[in-house]
């Protein structure tokens, strides 16, 4: 038995993770049918249950940066996860970006180290978007976004979680991509909650299908 994840619940091979307890709500009444709650210990809500697509799928939260991601990823592998798709939120670096657009991480830079997603399930993610995302690099810190100082590379934004998501899902065995959302722009626009939830969906439909193929 896992030491963190206390499973009430089926766990399937295929799982969505978002940093937010409360996204993990939105998304598992998005993409199941009736969701049950499979995890509530330490706050880390999870679910499963049946997507449209037919196949089986658990929704976690992995709580907030990257220490508290590696921890859930271990228990989920543990639990038979094979693959995950992480929804999570960035803030631009890139001027050009704009607030809710959606981003494929295409590699994440964290630590000195470069972390690539699965080539073939970020693939299939691409594809689901269907030209609405881009993939770029995204640079992972563990401190606030004013903390992080001059980044060491070409990065279009920054995040708490992504690139240890990938290389801790590589050293475990479990096949990653990962979808971030602009929560905030690089002139410090913030998306309105609402436009953030329905680009969460957007995400969590994408991330759901390409899990599912």
């Amino acid at each position: 038995m896992p030491k963190r994840l206390r499973p009430t619940a089926p766990i399937a091979a295929a799982a969505v993770l978002a940093g937010d307890p409360g996204r993990a709500l939105l998304l598992a009444q998005e993409l199941l049918e009736e969701p049950k709650m499979s995890n509530h210990a330490r706050g880390l809500w999870g679910y499963s249950g049946r997507a449209p697509t037919g196949a089986e799928l658990t929704i976690q939260a992995t709580g907030m940066g990257g220490p508290s991601a590696a921890i859930v990823l271990a228990d989920l592998a543990e639990l038979g996860v094979k693959r995950t798709v992480r929804v999570g939120t960035c803030v631009a670096v890139d001027p050009e970006c704009e607030a809710g657009e959606l981003l494929v991480a295409g590699e994440a830079r964290g630590a000195g180290e470069t972390a690539l997603p699965d080539r073939e399930l970020s693939a299939r993610l691409e594809r689901e978007l269907a030209g609405d995302a881009r993939v770029t690099t995204i640079a992972s810190f563990d401190g606030a976004p004013e903390e992080r100082g001059a980044l060491p590379v070409a990065v279009t934004a920054t995040d708490m979680q992504t690139a240890t998501v990938l290389a801790r899902a590589q050293a475990l065995g479990i096949a990653a991509a990962a979808v971030l959302i602009v929560e905030e722009t690089a002139g410090g626009k913030r998306i309105a909650d609402e436009e953030l939830e329905d680009a969460a969906r957007r995400a969590g439909k994408a991330a759901a299908r390409a899990l599912s193929g």
